[in-house]
């Protein structure tokens, strides 16, 4: 009768070699089985591998102990065909059942481990050789380099190294080679990964990608190009990842002369980039200012992924495209591919560039359905988005889901406080996160000491600038200086500024000029003069400091001085940005004017409103401040310039768009700061409509209501 390990031989599909007899008897005696049980018992495990059926192979490990057969005697081949089964524990079971395992089972056992992202058992077992007194090969070293560097398990990897070198084995080894490099790469160790890919006897593509990916993710971009050269001119082909991380390093050099030369290798080379390597080079045109070739190598992708689809959208928002970064959004839900976190918190940064309210709530709303609300990245994007459309308390709705808040999240709303001007809940979550242990960067400092700037709070501010060197063990930051010093220049305190900038060792031109504007506004004209020399020694092409310094001899009356900065500003070319105030309509379309600005469609309406608005103004006490005019002309003139600045014209259009409607509020943008004029008469706007008013320019919100500000008239 024949005896054979599974009930059936067709299901399984096995068939005994050719010659051996399948009749032996249902016991082994205790001496060794005849040689032809052995070979069957291998091809059986051996078929087990092949189709990687884990019932196949846990049928035959069974009947070997059933039938008394040694089966520790064919362990290694037991193991082989449990990993191949993809059963990594029932391997470790009979691996631990084993007296003396082979090698090659140490070394399935560890890579199996370290392919199943068990890293930590990967590394356990590696050093229980060294207790057992096995010692490792080649191919141990070269997985085990894996499980270090996954883990940044530096100074273990180090010392695993070590013990290459100890034991003889030459790191010259291509598989040892390639996994040290990949390792020191890994760990940002760039000159022991350079030495490792030098000292390596064959090099192939994936030993200089590795190297090449590791100076790109440190930002030594020239040595990632220079590796790529030598293996191109080694004759060693490049692959989509090669391409990929060349490409990142070109674009993050902003070097397009290579990025396109790299573009034509594969091109010509006929080379099909994958999604990888076409995302890095529509990321590298972008850097390059390129948006129209980005988006032509978009629509050549057949079926972009998340990442490529992200990575697109970001490029647009980069590049001061958000509408289309939102319209792209738009198109990535229609061709059902999910977006991710990242994704969400990309287009939301666009959201919160332009300040598109009701499309950041559309997003969120988004994360909310599909579960990505509670992402820290997507949080974070959330509170900046709410905080600079100014709606400051649902940024702190949504700060507050976060169950354990971190520097990003807690900086994102410190911000969004300094644009409000609430320094005082800036001051209470800055304190709040130094009790909860969350250890304050340079991005923190700047947005404290900017709102403490934003609201006066001059003592609050002095006390956080003397922290940094405390908290950061380090000297404060040129841009920690530049807020204290506009923190001092607000209050009037300009000779304590100027003294501040020059305790400052080589001070740079933002320093300097954040002092000339303060001159502006407290009309100090021999401290500007001072100033304006002062960066115009580092910079002498520093276009906005002749700009300043022009508005304030405006300021003063001294138009001969004007003429002749002007005059000199046209010499050399220099071109002052115009002031230009936008606004949304209901439709989510952008209305832009500009002083004096007629080419509105609807112009002579706005025209109309506006000088209904001032007819009504002027009754609560609204006068023409010409002060706030820097040009040379009378006082009627000046009047009548005053009343089209650009901000004028955008609330007109808002109070004309919402008659009727029931918008309680009106939101306008400006690129530069509000005039002082358009300020005031805001104010009585939104007392003589009774409705909010925001406004946010280049330095801060303002929420008119009732005929007062949030600024407290402070900015």
């Amino acid at each position: 009768m024949r005896h054979l390990p599974f009930r059936t031989t067709r299901s399984l599909r096995f068939s005994a070699p050719t010659g051996v007899n399948l009749c032996w008897p249902t016991t082994f005696p205790a001496t060794r089985p005849p040689p032809e049980v052995f070979e069957l018992y291998i091809s059986l495990l051996q078929r087990c591998a092949a189709e990687k059926s884990i019932f196949q192979t846990r049928q035959t490990h069974l009947h070997m102990k059933q039938k008394g057969f040694p089966h520790l005697s064919l362990g290694n081949k037991l193991i082989d065909a449990y990993l191949k089964s993809g059963s990594v524990d029932d391997a470790r079971k009979v691996f631990d059942e084993m007296p003396h395992p082979h090698i090659v089972s140490w070394n399935s056992m560890i890579s199996s481990y370290i392919c199943g992202k068990r890293n930590h058992d990967a590394i356990a077992l590696y050093r229980r050789m060294f207790v057992e007194n096995v010692v490792p090969d080649e191919f141990t070293f070269s997985s085990i380099f894996r499980a270090f560097s996954d883990l940044d398990l530096v100074h273990a990897g180090r010392a695993a190294h070590g013990q290459l070198v100890v034991l003889g084995f030459l790191a010259g080894n291509h598989f040892v080679g390639s996994a040290l490099v990949n390792m020191y790469a890994k760990f940002g160790r760039l000159r022991e990964a350079r030495t490792a890919y030098s000292s390596t006897n064959v090099r192939d593509v994936v030993l200089a990608t590795a190297l090449i990916a590791g100076y790109t993710q440190k930002g030594e971009d020239k040595e990632a190009c220079w590796i790529f050269a030598e293996m191109v001119n080694n004759g060693i082909k490049a692959n989509d990842f090669t391409f990929s991380s060349i490409l990142k390093a070109c674009g993050n050099m902003e070097d397009l002369a290579s990025g396109k030369t790299i573009h034509g290798i594969i091109l010509k080379n006929g080379f099909n980039p994958s999604i990888s390597s076409a995302t890095s080079l529509l990321t590298m045109y972008s850097k390059c200012c390129l948006i129209e070739d980005s988006l032509k190598v978009f629509a050549e992708i057949l079926n972009p992924n998340t990442v490529t689809w992200t990575a697109m959208i970001g490029c647009l928002s980069h590049s001061h495209r958000e509408e289309q970064a939102l319209s792209t959004f738009c198109s990535m839900i229609r061709s059902s591919v999910r977006p991710n976190a990242f994704t969400l918190s990309t287009v939301l940064g666009g959201c919160s560039s332009l300040a598109l309210l009701e499309q950041g709530k559309s997003i969120h709303a988004y994360a909310i359905k599909t579960g990505l609300d509670t992402q820290r990245f997507v949080i974070s994007a959330l509170v900046d988005t709410y905080g600079k459309c100014g709606n400051v308390e649902m940024a702190r709705v949504v700060f507050d889901c976060l169950p354990d808040p971190d520097v990003v999240s807690v900086n994102a709303l410190i911000y969004s406080y300094a644009q409000d001007g609430n320094g005082i809940e800036a001051m209470k979550l800055y304190d709040m996160m130094q009790r909860m242990g969350i250890e304050p960067n340079d991005a923190t400092f700047v947005n404290v000491l900017s709102a403490c700037s934003n609201s006066g709070l001059l003592e609050e501010g002095r006390r956080v600038f003397s922290s940094i060197a405390v908290i950061r063990d380090s000297q404060p930051s040129k841009d920690h200086y530049a807020c204290m010093i506009d923190m001092l220049a607000r209050a009037g305190r300009l000779e304590e500024a100027e003294e501040l900038i020059i305790r400052v060792e080589k001070p740079d031109k933002v320093l300097w000029r954040t002092l000339l504007g303060a001159c502006k506004i407290h009309g100090r004209l021999e401290m500007a003069q001072r100033a304006a020399g002062k960066v115009l020694e580092i910079d002498p092409g520093d276009d906005g400091t002749y700009i300043l310094l022009s508005n304030i001899y405006a300021s003063l009356g001294q138009w001969k001085e004007v003429i002749n900065i002007k005059s000199f500003m046209r010499k050399m070319g220099f071109r002052k940005d115009p002031a230009v105030s936008w606004i949304f309509d209901a439709n989510k379309i952008i209305h832009s004017f500009m002083a004096g600005d007629k080419s509105h469609r609807l112009a002579g309406k706005i025209y109309k409103e506006l000088e209904d608005l001032i007819e009504k103004t002027k009754c609560l006490g609204y006068v023409p401040n010409t002060r706030f005019v820097l040009q040379e002309m009378d006082e009627l003139e000046k009047e009548k310039s005053l009343l089209y600045h650009s901000e004028k014209l955008a609330v007109a259009f808002g109070v004309l768009n919402s008659r009727g409607k029931s918008y309680s509020s009106i939101a306008i943008f400006k690129n530069l700061r509000v005039c002082g004029d358009c300020h005031n008469w805001i104010k009585l706007v939104s007392k003589v409509t009774d409705k909010e008013i925001i406004a946010r320019d280049a330095k801060r919100f303002h929420k008119f209501r009732d005929g007062l500000c949030s600024c407290g008239d402070y900015w």
